[in-house]
C-alpha cells in the first residue's frame, strides 16, 4: 500500500511539473539577455534612477515618491541606494511637490501644529520630544517652511496616506536615512 501512494504522489507531482514546463520555456526564450526588466516588488516601490530626477548627486539626493508611498536616497559617491517605505500626504490639497533641500536636521525634534492644523482640530498643542510627538525621533527639515521628512511613533501610518504634508518613516528607518542625508541634500517630491 505505502508504495501505491508513494507512485501516486509521484505521478502527481510529475504531471504537474510537465504541465507547468511548457510556460517556463516558453518565459525563457522570450527573455533577451540585454534586455533589464524592472519589475515592482511586493510593497509596489518602483526602482528610480537619480539621473532621471538630478543633474547631479551633490552632497546626495532624495526622491519622494508620494504615489508609490517610498523614499528613494543616493549617497553622492553613489555607494548607498536606499528604499524606505514612508507616510505620505492624507489629501492633493496638502501634498507639494517639486524640488526643495535639507537646510537643517535635529534629534528629538518638538512639534508645533501649523494654523491649518489647528484650523481642522482645535485640540492639537505644542508637544516637547518623546513618544507622543508626532515626528519621531528625528526629523529632517526642507526649504518649504513646515514641511519635513521625519519619523514617526505610530507606526500603523507608513505605507498610508496619513499626514498633513510631511513624509514620514518608520523611526529606526529616519535613524538611518538622518545619519546618511547631510544638510543640502536635494530632495524632490513627486
Amino acid at each position: 500500500m505505502a508504495g501505491t501512494i508513494l507512485s501516486r504522489r509521484r505521478m502527481m507531482l510529475g504531471a504537474g511539473t510537465a504541465l507547468a514546463m511548457p510556460s517556463v520555456v516558453r518565459a525563457v526564450e522570450q527573455r533577451e539577455p540585454e534586455v533589464l526588466i524592472t519589475r515592482n516588488n511586493i510593497m509596489s516601490f518602483t526602482p528610480q534612477r537619480w539621473q532621471d530626477h538630478f543633474d547631479s548627486l551633490g552632497k546626495g539626493a532624495i526622491v519622494a515618491d508620494i504615489s508609490s508611498r517610498a523614499v528613494h536616497f543616493w549617497s553622492a559617491d553613489e555607494e548607498i541606494y536606499n528604499i524606505y517605505p514612508s507616510s505620505v500626504p492624507r489629501t492633493e490639497e496638502l501634498t507639494k511637490r517639486g524640488y526643495t533641500s535639507i537646510v537643517r536636521k535635529r534629534v528629538g525634534p518638538d512639534w508645533t501644529p501649523t494654523a491649518s492644523m489647528m484650523e481642522r482640530d482645535p485640540t492639537l498643542a505644542y508637544m516637547p520630544p518623546g513618544p507622543g510627538n508626532p515626528l519621531g525621533t528625528h526629523a529632517m527639515y526642507l526649504s518649504w517652511p513646515a514641511y519635513l521628512i521625519h519619523g514617526t511613533h505610530d507606526t500603523r501610518k507608513i505605507g498610508r496616506q496619513s499626514s498633513d504634508g510631511c513624509i514620514g518613516l518608520y523611526n529606526h528607518k529616519i535613524e538611518e536615512l538622518f545619519s546618511l542625508a547631510p544638510v543640502g541634500t536635494q530632495v524632490r517630491l513627486l
